[in-house]
């Protein structure tokens, strides 16, 4: 029997990084593994759309009763938080756009949430 199953899980986890990134380094594949990454990345944001597509069809006529102000506010952190995402994702962010960008999603955020909370708060 291999003695590799009875080593710690975290060193065999990273023994295995090990080995993947030698390959990678070896067979030159540096082109090929951003490329995966990249349509990586594309396949999650597409993912997360679907997710927040099916969460709003949902409940789409609970929102369309909300006051306009209500539902101007709610779609409109919408609208900026996907906004934010898509100029994060395009431009990237360095520094103190980083803590901008996180600022305006946890802003779009509070709003969205607030909305909701009022809107379901029955006094």
């Amino acid at each position: 029997m291999s003695s590799f199953p009875r080593i710690n899980p975290t060193l065999r986890g990273l023994l295995i990084l090990a080995v993947i990134a030698a390959l990678i380094v070896v067979l030159r594949l540096e082109q090929t593994l951003a490329t995966l990454l990249l349509v990586a990345r594309i396949v999650f944001l597409l993912a997360i759309a679907y997710f927040v597509y099916m969460i709003w069809r949902e409940r789409r006529e609970g929102i369309s009763m909300w006051p306009a102000r209500a539902r101007w506010v709610f779609y409109g952190a919408a609208l900026v938080a996907v906004a934010d995402v898509g100029v994060y994702w395009y431009g990237g962010a360095v520094g103190y756009q980083v803590r901008a960008f996180i600022a305006v999603l946890a802003l779009c955020g509070i709003a969205m949430w607030r909305t909701w909370r009022d809107q379901h708060t029955y006094v």
